[in-house]
């Protein structure tokens, strides 16, 4: 049975039987990957606690017929911890692994991979506000899966910005002689406000009032759910601060 090593975030997990559990992990060579870990909800597990979502780790995997088995496990960043005591980090972590989970799959994406662990990294710190910290991630997760927002110059002709209607349907504002009916509409403010989410410009970011961060969250999350399959169901129970 072959093995192989990689660096991954646990995504979710489930349990399996009375001691074992099922994990899935974003891992940085390898996709996702879906293994059991035997015995890990025993009291004297040696690894059970670094299997838990929100934590990277590097494992060592048997490649089996199904699901893989976790032969070996150690951390690399134990957020998950610090993450859970803060419920808004942990509703933001909650959306952030579930994005992770619906955009990528077995081929291998390490853009994505170091996307997730430095926006898990961000909130265990407190870097910023989490709700900032994940619609920078949203953002930034949709640009790589190739769903790149455009804030700036017309989505459809080109025309140059600034313009104020967004189309989820083209990915960005128009202007006035592309913008359909019932466009959404964003002052210029907004507009800068999402380009600064989406290159991490994080002085602009803080700067912006709070009308300016829930109008640009607003947009984050409808072109989320546009874009992602079966849309995120842990949106909805995110903390906005």
């Amino acid at each position: 049975m072959p093995l192989y090593r990689d660096e991954a975030v646990v995504l979710r997990t489930h349990k399996l039987g009375e001691a074992d559990r099922i994990v899935t992990l974003l891992s940085r060579y390898n996709g996702q990957i879906r293994a059991v870990a035997k015995g890990v909800r025993r009291t004297g597990s040696k690894f059970g606690a670094r299997l838990e979502p929100f934590m990277v780790v590097e494992a060592q995997f048997y490649e089996g017929r199904t699901l893989d088995v976790v032969n070996q496990v150690e951390t690399i960043g134990a957020y998950g911890r610090e993450i859970i005591a803060d419920y808004p980090a942990y509703t933001a972590a909650t959306a952030m692994v579930e994005t992770a989970e619906k955009l990528t799959g077995d081929d291998s994406s390490p853009q994505q991979y170091l996307l997730l662990v430095g926006a898990l990294r961000s909130l265990a710190n407190r870097e910023h506000a989490a709700s900032l910290v994940l619609d920078s991630y949203l953002l930034r997760a949709l640009a790589i899966a190739g769903w790149a927002p455009n804030f700036v110059d017309c989505s459809r002709c080109s025309a140059p910005g600034p313009h104020q209607a967004f189309v989820m349907q083209l990915g960005g504002v128009v202007c006035r002689d592309c913008r359909p009916a019932g466009a959404a509409v964003i002052d210029q403010q907004t507009a800068v406000m999402l380009g600064a989410l989406l290159s991490g410009e994080w002085e602009v970011v803080e700067a912006a009032p709070d009308g300016i961060r829930s109008a640009a969250s607003g947009i984050v999350a409808a072109y989320s759910q546009w874009h992602i399959e079966r849309g995120l169901k842990s949106l909805q129970h995110v903390e906005r601060q």
